[in-house]
C-alpha cells in the first residue's frame, strides 16, 4: 500500500460516522507532507554526486599534497642524470700577501684550476632510471589518493542521501502514526476502543521522535564529513542530496574484477614500480665496482718565466669492495626481494578487499530484491488487511500498529541497503579503476512497491 492510499484510508476512518465524537480531520498540508511523491520546489538546489566528486578532487588537500609530491619527484630525474658539479680553484705560491709572487723564484706562481668527475659510463643513466621509477611510483600514489578521496566522497554522499531519506520517511511515519493515534483516541471517546490503544500509539510516536533525533545527529555528522572532504567549514550548509532512484547494475564478474584490480590497483602498481626501481639499483650497485674518472686542468702564471699548463687524470680504486660495493649489492638485492614480496602480499590483500566488497554488494542486492519484491509487498498487504479489519472491529489496535511499523521500517531499511550497495561499488572502483557507480541502472522492479490502491 502506498502512503497516499494509507492517507486515504486514515482520512476515511477519521471522518467515519463512528467517530462523530470530535475526531480531528487530517489537514491538506499534512497529506502533502506524508506523500512520498511530493515534488521538490523547482528552485531548490540539490547536491549531485558528480559535482561533489569534482569539487573534492579540485580542493582536497590530500590530493594537492600528492600532486606536489609527484612534481617534486619528477624534478629529481634530471638531477640524477646530471654530471657532478665541477670544482674550480684559484691559488698562489710566494708571499703571504694574497696573489703575491716572489720575483725570480721559478717555484712561485699564481694558478687557476678546474676538475670534473666523470662517472663510469652507464651510471648516470641508471641513476636517472631509478629516479624515474620513483617518480612513477609517486604518480600511482597520487592516483591512489584521488581514488581514495573519490570513494570516501561517494560513501559520505550515499550516507548523506540515506539520512535525508530516512529523516523524511521517519517524519512521514510520525505524521501517519499521529493519525492512527487520533483514530484510537476517537474510538476510545465513543466507547469502541481502549485507553491502552491510545497510550501505545503515543509510545510509538515518542519512539519515532527518538529515532528522528538520532537520524538528525547522524545526518549532521555525514554533512560534516562531506564538508571535510570538500575542504569546507564543518558547519557550512549543504543542499539536499539528489535522489538515487535505483541501484546501478554490476556488469562484471568477480574474476573480471580481479583482473582489472591487478592491472589498475594504484598500490599494486606503485609496488611494481618499486620492484623495477630496485632492479636498477642492483645494476647500479654492481657498476660501483668500476672506477670513476676525474679530469683536471691547471694554469700557472710565473714571474719572468713562461706560464705553465697542467692536466690531471685520476680514478678511484674500489679496494674496500668487500665492505662497501659487495654490501651495496647485497643491500639492493634484499630491497628488491622485499619490494617483490610486498607486491605479492598486496595482491592477496587486494583480492580479499575486492571479494569483501563484492560479497557486500551482492548481499545488499539480494536484500534489495527481497525488500522490493517480497517483504514490502507482503507486509503492505498485511497492513491493508489489518486496517480494514480494524475498521469493522475484527482486530485490535496493536495488530494495526505492529503491521504499520513493519512496513515503514522496511522502507528505511531499503534505503540503507541501497546506500550500502552503492558504497560497495564505490570501494571496488578504487581498486579496479572501472566506473561502477555510473553503470547501467537496474530495472525499476527493484523499487519497493506495495499493493496498488483499489
Amino acid at each position: 500500500m502506498t502512503k497516499t492510499a494509507l492517507i486515504m484510508v486514515l482520512t476515511g476512518l477519521l471522518s467515519a460516522g463512528a467517530f462523530a465524537g470530535g475526531a480531528p480531520q487530517g489537514s491538506k498540508a499534512t497529506a502533502q507532507v506524508v506523500n512520498d511523491k511530493t515534488p521538490q520546489p523547482a528552485d531548490q538546489g540539490v547536491l549531485t554526486l558528480d559535482d561533489v566528486v569534482r569539487a573534492a578532487l579540485a580542493k582536497n588537500p590530500a590530493v594537492q599534497s600528492a600532486a606536489h609530491t609527484v612534481a617534486a619527484q619528477r624534478a629529481k630525474v634530471p638531477q640524477a642524470r646530471a654530471l657532478p658539479d665541477p670544482n674550480v680553484g684559484i691559488g698562489w705560491m710566494g708571499n703571504i700577501q694574497p696573489f703575491s709572487v716572489q720575483t725570480g723564484d721559478p717555484s712561485s706562481y699564481r694558478s687557476v684550476s678546474a676538475m670534473q668527475m666523470l662517472p663510469f659510463p652507464g651510471k648516470r643513466n641508471l641513476r636517472g632510471q631509478i629516479a624515474s621509477k620513483e617518480a612513477d611510483a609517486t604518480q600511482w600514489d597520487l592516483e591512489a589518493v584521488r581514488r581514495r578521496v573519490t570513494a570516501d566522497v561517494k560513501a559520505a554522499y550515499y550516507d548523506y542521501w540515506y539520512y535525508d531519506k530516512a529523516i523524511r520517511t521517519t517524519q512521514q511515519n510520525r505524521d501517519l502514526l499521529t493519525k492512527l493515534s487520533q483514530i484510537a483516541e476517537a474510538r476510545y471517546r465513543v466507547g469502541k476502543g481502549m485507553q491502552a490503544d491510545v497510550l501505545r500509539s503515543q509510545v510509538e510516536i515518542s519512539m519515532l521522535l527518538q529515532k528522528l533525533t538520532t537520524l538528525e545527529q547522524q545526518r549532521a555528522t555525514a554533512q560534516a564529513r562531506l564538508n571535510a572532504l570538500l575542504a569546507r567549514d564543518p558547519e557550512a550548509p549543504l543542499p539536499p542530496a539528489a535522489d538515487i532512484p535505483q541501484q546501478t547494475l554490476l556488469n562484471y564478474s568477480l574474476e573480471e574484477l580481479y583482473k582489472l584490480a591487478r592491472q589498475n590497483d594504484p598500490e599494486y602498481q606503485r609496488m611494481q614500480k618499486m620492484v623495477e626501481r630496485n632492479q636498477f639499483a642492483i645494476n647500479l650497485a654492481q657498476k660501483d665496482y668500476l672506477p670513476d674518472l676525474s679530469v683536471g686542468y691547471m694554469y700557472e702564471q710565473r714571474p719572468n718565466i713562461p706560464d705553465m699548463h697542467g692536466m690531471t687524470f685520476t680514478v678511484n680504486i674500489p679496494i674496500f669492495y668487500k665492505t662497501k660495493q659487495r654490501e651495496e649489492v647485497r643491500q639492493a638485492t634484499e630491497e628488491q626481494l622485499s619490494a617483490a614480496s610486498a607486491r605479492d602480499n598486496r595482491q592477496n590483500e587486494l583480492y580479499f578487499d575486492l571479494k569483501q566488497n563484492y560479497l557486500a554488494a551482492k548481499a545488499s542486492d539480494n536484500l534489495l530484491k527481497l525488500f522490493s519484491q517480497g517483504v514490502v509487498p507482503q507486509s503492505s498487504l498485511a497492513l491493508e488487511s489489518s486496517m480494514s479489519a480494524y475498521q469493522v472491529g475484527n482486530v485490535d489496535f496493536l495488530t494495526v500498529i505492529g503491521n504499520f511499523t513493519t512496513v515503514l521500517n522496511y522502507e528505511t531499511d531499503y534505503y540503507r541497503e541501497l546506500a550500502n550497495y552503492q558504497t560497495a561499488l564505490a570501494r571496488m572502483e578504487a581498486v579496479t579503476g572501472a566506473d561502477l557507480t555510473s553503470a547501467q541502472p537496474v530495472s525499476n522492479t527493484n523499487t519497493p512497491q506495495g499493493p496498488e490502491k483499489k
